[in-house]
């Protein structure tokens, strides 16, 4: 595991913490890597994916001096199983070194995040689920039907590793089954044929409103056909307003821990943290991007 911002108080308590539950190895980076013996390698990765982007080699190694971009080729070249950064940096930043390094995973052309709200209670008249997936509620900000279906696509495939059930996705909307009517509720329609056609073995339903999605009573009566039947765990909300509001009144007005963003849909796992994120936010997200490394078929870290 490399944590990106070696220099950051909370970083470093979480690199601790972390050594401590047993991970093998956490590395610390400086503001600047200057003298790590693998950044050569990293330098000729970086040069080799956008040759276009850096003049020469001393260009290329002035790129990857930089902590984010250091990373990211660390990971991207197998030297790591993920990094985690962006406690002092904006997300788009980490998205940009993340991209130029790793890259997509084959078949993948959106890149995009989810939220793993943990919820504090129990809900009632919601049958019991501790772990809602959100997605996207961080990347992107008007998804086309496409990106829809490959958000919900690589959502899916990470909550199976990351929190080991088998997903139900639920296509949100202001609608449930036709009972508005527009291009906004034409557009999820069409994600969800999509994502039928991507995880046919995907339970999916859409467009559902979010009670109709959640709670089985409400279901029975709105959506008595629906395959859910009111037990959705993966939420894939229609554009990014609606994503990042919805996690941010669950966490704050219902007391949900909110693991995030994690950042989905890369070939190898690079996690982006709040700027206001606290040393065991850094714990969780970590620990969330080390799932991720884990092969789909094989969802358990052997050993720690």
């Amino acid at each position: 595991m490399v944590l990106v911002e070696g220099w950051d108080p909370r970083v470093r308590a979480a690199a601790e913490r972390l050594r401590q539950l047993g991970i093998r190895r956490v590395t610390l980076l400086d503001e600047r890597v200057e003298q790590d013996p693998s950044l050569d390698d990293v330098a000729q990765l970086l040069r080799e994916r956008k040759p276009d982007r850096l003049a020469d080699s001393d260009e290329a190694r002035e790129l990857a001096r930089r902590p984010l971009h250091f990373a990211a080729g660390l990971v991207a070249l197998g030297l790591a199983d993920a990094a985690v950064g962006g406690a002092t940096c904006p997300t788009a930043d980490v998205l940009r070194a993340a991209l130029w390094a790793i890259g997509p995973a084959d078949g993948i052309e959106t890149v995009s995040s989810s939220f793993y709200m943990v919820l504090a209670a129990p809900v009632p008249d919601v049958p019991e689920r501790s772990v809602l997936t959100f997605t996207d509620a961080g990347v992107v900000p008007n998804p086309t039907p496409e990106q829809l279906a490959e958000i919900a696509a690589v959502a899916a495939d990470d909550r199976a590793r990351i929190v080991g059930d088998l997903p139900r996705v639920a296509f949100l909307s202001f609608s449930t089954k036709g009972s508005a009517t527009g291009p906004r509720v034409d557009r999820v329609v069409e994600a969800v044929g999509r994502f039928s056609e991507l995880r046919p073995d995907v339970v999916c339903d859409g467009e559902l409103q979010g009670d109709a999605a959640l709670v089985p009573a409400v279901a029975l009566r709105k959506a008595p056909e629906s395959p859910l039947r009111g037990e959705a765990n993966v939420l894939v909300f229609p554009d990014l307003d609606s994503g990042n509001i919805a996690y941010k009144l669950v966490q704050r007005l219902a007391g949900a821990s909110a693991i995030g963003p994690i950042i989905q849909g890369l070939a190898r796992p690079m996690a982006d943290l709040s700027r206001g994120a606290t040393p065991d936010d850094v714990v969780d997200v970590a620990a969330v991007a080390l799932l991720q490394s884990v092969p789909a078929e094989r969802p358990e870290l052997e050993g720690k």
